[in-house]
């Protein structure tokens, strides 16, 4: 009987800790860390990817692959700035995770795509990084037209029909060598430091 209530106090605990991290409305992030794999059959990035341009918080234009994505390793997320509970609660993670990396930081390039860009202006997300803490060279917060927002949000598999439907999934990658996964933002922020710095070692045989 104890063994039972023991298993029950268990599954009530993991499913909690679930919840602390996504809000109603927000998709609850998979619990497997899955290959992002882009269409069959496309094998060259910039194409899957696409070259949308977008403006990072700053005002300035860049180009998704090649100004973003080209030759880095990074980390992909969804936000939008309205958002007072789970958003916020992964960009500190993000920049726990940041603080970690230490010297490597300016190595690997976060990128948060806002899921709302009728009302995530750059000047908006600029005010959104100064409030979390999170102005940093290497952490960009892209918006843009809505079309080339969904464009690219489909790309990496994270069109939603509204801001709030988002996935809170993290999405890590060695774009060079093609090497993607997803992980939890609920995983411990040294965890999400370690698999980044794996990400910056040089590939065997290349």
């Amino acid at each position: 009987m104890k063994a039972l209530i023991l298993i029950f106090l268990t599954l009530c605990f993991c499913v909690l800790s679930l919840l602390a991290i996504a809000h109603e409305g927000h998709e609850a992030a998979p619990s497997a860390q899955v290959a992002l794999q882009p269409a069959k059959g496309t094998h060259d990035a910039k194409t899957w990817f696409t070259d949308t341009p977008l403006q990072d918080q700053n005002g300035d234009t860049l180009r998704f692959y090649s100004d973003a994505l080209h030759n880095r390793v990074v980390l992909l997320n969804v936000i939008f700035t309205r958002c007072n509970d789970a958003c916020p609660l992964i960009t500190r993670k993000l920049k726990e995770v940041r603080a970690l990396l230490g010297d490597k930081a300016a190595g690997i390039t976060f990128i948060s795509l806002t899921s709302d860009p009728l009302r995530d202006t750059p000047a908006v997300l600029k005010a959104y990084t100064l409030e979390q803490g999170a102005d940093d060279p290497h952490w960009l917060f892209l918006t843009g037209d809505k079309a080339q927002i969904d464009l690219v949000l489909g790309r990496i598999g994270q069109i939603v029909p509204t801001p709030e439907q988002h996935s809170t999934q993290l999405i890590v990658g060695d774009v060079a060598n093609k090497r993607w996964s997803k992980i939890r933002p609920d995983a411990p922020a040294a965890a999400i430091a370690q698999r980044l710095q794996l990400l910056t070692m040089p590939v065997a045989g290349r």
